[in-house]
């Protein structure tokens, strides 16, 4: 089963940054995942999302307003799969 990735924020240096984090995580942890960049301003805001960059799977969220390490998105990856 897939897990819905999500990096939310509007295409800064800090966003590219989690997402590119994000990406070796999927890859480290050979997760079944599609990876979405939400940088739409209206859809980030019907995501419920108030600082970026935030990182949300399946629809929960799991880091806001923060560049997480790629050793932090395993960890939190890793119940996902």
């Amino acid at each position: 089963m897939s897990v819905n990735i999500k990096v939310i924020g509007e295409g800064c240096d800090r966003c590219d940054t989690l997402f590119n984090n994000t990406i070796e995580a999927v890859a480290e942890l050979q997760l079944d995942a599609e990876i979405e960049k939400i940088e739409n301003l209206i859809e980030i805001v019907k995501l419920g999302v108030l600082s970026a960059p935030s990182l949300m799977v399946d629809g929960k969220l799991l880091v806001s307003g923060q560049v997480a390490s790629t050793e932090k998105i395993i960890k939190l990856l890793k119940k996902y799969q």
